[in-house]
This record gives structure tokens, sequence and C-alpha cells, in this order.
């Protein structure tokens, strides 16, 4: 397909929950704003003081956590998967992350912006590359490894 016709998608939240079977508090992308099947998706995460996890983590300090920025990341990652025709009505799962190096903190009031690239697929198991950022500013790179059921 060339690059003229491959189709750039969207997704509002309430398609993302048709697509994912996460639910508050754990669904963390809010929207997904461009996605080009079996390739790569751009989505955010909008993060306000009434998330959950801010409230313990940490009590005067607000961040979001690690292990949070790389689940969102691996949310936002599905539709390159789950919207390509062999893998549709299927669940993407997170089988591992590899490299992931944490650069600057995620707080209440931020804007968590994903870019995600599927870099290999074999079979219903592939490999992404995903970066997470606030204004810009890395805040979170990561391979992330999921296998289709």
């Amino acid at each position: 397909m060339s690059e003229e016709t491959k189709e750039i998608l969207s997704f509002d939240s309430i398609q993302i929950m048709e697509m994912l079977p996460h639910r508050y508090p754990f669904l963390l992308v809010d929207r997904i704003t461009e996605c080009v099947s079996g390739e790569y998706s751009k989505g955010y995460k909008n993060l306000t003081m009434n998330e959950e996890f801010f409230q313990g983590h940490f009590p005067g300090n607000p961040i979001m956590p690690g292990v949070l920025q790389l689940e969102a990341m691996a949310q936002c990652a599905a539709p390159i998967l789950l919207t390509m025709d062999q893998f549709e009505n299927k669940l993407a799962l997170y089988a591992g992350v590899e490299n992931a190096r944490f650069k600057n903190i995620v707080r209440p009031g931020d804007r968590f912006d994903m870019e995600i690239e599927l870099t290999k697929l074999k079979g219903p198991v592939c490999k992404a590359h995903g970066v997470g950022k606030v204004d810009g500013k890395v805040c979170v790179e990561a391979d992330m490894t999921f296998a289709i059921r």
C-alpha cells in the first residue's frame, strides 16, 4: 500500500473501550489521535489530581508511577494490532518490556502524549517501540512485546 492510500484512524474514549477490556481506574489512554493499522499509533492520557494512584504515589509529591506509564503506552499500542484484519476481536496481551528508560516526571495536570511504532510482527507476537512525552520532553521510552490471543 502506498503512503497516499494508508488510512489514518482515530478513536475516542468510547471506541477505545470497545476495543480494550480496561476500565477506570486502569484505562490509561483517553484518545488515539492517529493510527495506521500494522504500523504506528499516537495518543494521550490527560492526568488530573483525581487519578487514584496520585493519592499514594506520593503524598505531597504526586508522580505517575513508571509502570503505569508503560501500561498506558501498551494500551496506546493495542489499536495498531487490533485494527488488522487477522487480529480483529482479539486481545493484545503485554508479554514483556525491555530497555525501559525514565527520563522525566509525569504529574497531575500533564498531558501524557504517546507515540508507538510497530517494529516486528511474527505470527501472533509483535514488538513495538514506545515513547511517552509531556510538553515535548521525553519522559519514558521502552521496547515492548505483545502476544495476540
